[in-house]
């Protein structure tokens, strides 16, 4: 039921190094030096992460996966050779720095994979100065003319060794240029989301968080229930206050999310929604924005939803304006959620549209005599605008069928339906 391990040192360019598997303070090889042999390791057939780490033991230096359950080695005894050099360029461009397996039968030695996480990276920082960026991983290029309010899609790095990301003017030619630099430890088989946020310029923005790589450590590139889509949701708007995020008909989703907070994962039915940003208490509504998840066919997707850009671009550089922007798997322009109504200073809850769903007319009552009525699509596009008074009957059998945002306004009063025309 055990595989047996014998670790050999056998690279001649690489120092001494201990070997453990991830939070352990006991290593499995301790203090191996080229041309050592550490004798069997006794251990229970199982799937394990082994950290080269230096001398110290405190510095991971490459991780590797070691699949000894699904490599089927039970009751085996196999040879873990380090082979390779950690430098090829100074070694006639030789083979580079692994760990391998040799099986007791022979033949060709199994390559252990590097251990990795998979992360995707969202540009959300609204400052000029950052409008295209550089990415760099540990000294070389990951994303080049990178966009504001674009994502990469899912990108496997090292996992367990600690990373540095650097972020450069969008015309640079090497890390040298870097003006941020984030140190990034991943652990393995996990997903990540990474958003760039924050302020590199020493002026002309308020406030101005310092730039910043905000990481979620539990990412999602599809939703956890079929038919449903999840929505992590990110506030990175630096001079928003702290808001709630309401479903017009199902409530509270976010309570008290303040600049930089992520929210978590909402596992949402993949309908079409209308999302109210609202102030900490959720009394007022701020913005509004229709939210297709439907009509964007995200179904078994998990999406990031940024809110992104300013409230007040008069005081930041005259920058973008706020809005909500979604981040899909795949990377990226994101995507902006069109506003479904701005400002609103009074929500009627008297209105009412009846039937809902229609087909072929509708009726709204409890609005003023010469009210504004309407209709748009969850695009936004207006499809019909005219003066409607209380017990009005609407025609609808020339919409198509779907989802519809029904506005009535009245003096300062603005009250908002969804509707559903079959």
């Amino acid at each position: 039921g055990e595989t047996d391990v014998l670790v050999f040192h056998g690279s001649t360019d690489a120092p001494t190094v201990d070997v453990a598997t991830p939070g352990s303070m006991t290593p499995l090889v301790d203090n191996a030096a080229y041309g050592d042999y550490a004798g069997y390791l006794n251990l229970p057939n199982a799937d394990y992460v082994l950290n080269v780490t230096d001398g110290t033991g405190m510095t991971v230096v490459r991780s590797y996966e070691a699949p000894l359950a699904t490599l089927g080695l039970a009751d085996s005894a196999i040879v873990v050779i380090a082979s390779g050099f950690l430098d090829p360029s100074s070694n006639n461009n030789g083979e580079a720095f692994g760990l391998w397996v040799a099986l007791p039968e022979g033949g060709d030695l199994i390559e252990l994979p590097k251990a990795e996480a998979r992360i995707q990276v969202i540009h959300n920082s609204a400052d000029a100065l950052a409008a295209t960026v550089d990415v760099y991983l540990n000294g070389n290029m990951l994303i080049d003319d990178f966009d504001f309010r674009t994502a990469s899609s899912y990108i496997d790095i090292d996992a367990e060794v600690e990373n540095t990301i650097d972020i450069a003017p969008g015309t640079s030619t090497s890390v040298a240029q870097s003006v941020a630099t984030v140190p990034v430890t991943l652990e393995t088989g996990e997903t990540y989301v990474a958003i760039a946020n924050g302020i590199l310029s020493p002026a002309g923005y308020t406030p101005a968080p310092a730039f910043s790589l905000d990481v979620f450590n539990m990412g999602q590139e599809t939703s956890n229930l079929t038919g449903n889509t999840d929505v992590l949701v990110f506030h990175g708007s630096t001079d928003a206050p702290t808001v709630d995020i309401n479903e017009a008909a199902a409530g509270n989703l976010v309570d008290d999310a303040s600049y930089g907070d992520f929210a978590g994962y909402l596992e949402l039915m993949t309908n079409d929604y209308i999302i109210e940003v609202r102030d900490m208490g959720g009394s007022n509504i701020l913005f509004s924005y229709s939210a297709p998840l439907a009509g964007l066919s995200l179904t078994n997707s998990a999406i990031v939803v940024v809110a992104s850009g300013f409230v007040d671009p008069s005081v930041n550089a005259a920058g973008p304006s706020f809005g909500l922007w979604a981040a899909v798997p795949g990377g990226g322009a994101l995507v902006e959620l069109p506003t479904a109504f701005a400002s609103v200073k009074e929500f009627n809850n008297d209105m009412s549209v009846f039937p809902n769903p229609s087909e072929g007319s509708i009726q709204i009552n409890g609005i003023e005599n010469g009210s504004e009525l309407a209709i748009t699509d969850l695009t936004g596009k207006i499809i019909e605008r005219r003066m409607v008074n209380n017990a009005d009957v609407i025609a609808t059998d020339a919409l198509e069928s779907g989802t519809y945002l029904i506005t009535i306004s009245y003096q300062e009063s603005i009250s908002v339906i969804k509707h559903t025309v079959k």
